[in-house]
């Protein structure tokens, strides 16, 4: 059976690193978990884009629920009140990966996700650029070929002629970058 990998927001909102890690998941090497409030911090986050980042983030949103309608779970607030982190506005994340029997949780916030915490959960704490790096070398050839159709894909909507290494780089995956370029 695949892991379960609950995706953080700080994941999610970088559109290369996520179109990456869920190309990835597409090929059955991992099942992706986020929460409502996860994709609501996304939307949030994208403020920051301009005038159209919200809306273009909930259209994207839109899409990845339609494209992976079991991947939403609900909050765990019964979970939630017994778990403690660092920031307590993580704590959400870590209460709907145990909630749903998640093998780990994919995050760039390595300082509020402590491992030995996570462990007491049965839980493992892992970076995109990392995990997608154990994937490539457990199957190269499904994670090359999920690259590949991102990097078509960023080459089509950009307009720009992109090469594998310096995409990737750009999206903070700079070991899979190495691998793949």
């Amino acid at each position: 059976m695949a892991p379960r990998v609950l995706i953080d927001t700080c994941v999610l909102y970088p559109t290369v690193m996520r179109e990456i890690v869920l190309a990835v998941a597409r090929t059955g090497l991992f099942e992706p978990i986020w929460s409502a409030r996860i994709l609501e911090e996304w939307a949030r986050a994208a403020v920051k884009l301009g005038r159209d980042g919200e809306a273009q983030a909930r259209s994207e949103i839109a899409l990845l629920k339609a494209a992976w309608p079991k991947s939403e779970r609900a909050a765990a607030p019964q979970v939630a009140q017994r778990l403690w982190l660092p920031d307590g506005d993580d704590i959400h994340v870590l209460a709907v990966a145990v909630d749903s029997s998640a093998d780990m949780i994919m995050t760039l916030n390595a300082k509020d996700f402590p491992r030995a915490t996570l462990a007491e959960e049965g839980l493992e704490r892992v970076d995109p650029d990392g995990y997608l790096m154990d994937l490539w070398m457990e199957d190269f050839a499904a994670v090359e070929q999920a690259a590949q159709g991102v990097l078509e894909t960023a080459c089509r909507l950009s307009g720009r002629d992109w090469e594998m290494r310096p995409l990737l780089k750009k999206a903070k995956l700079p070991r899979l970058a190495k691998a793949l370029g």
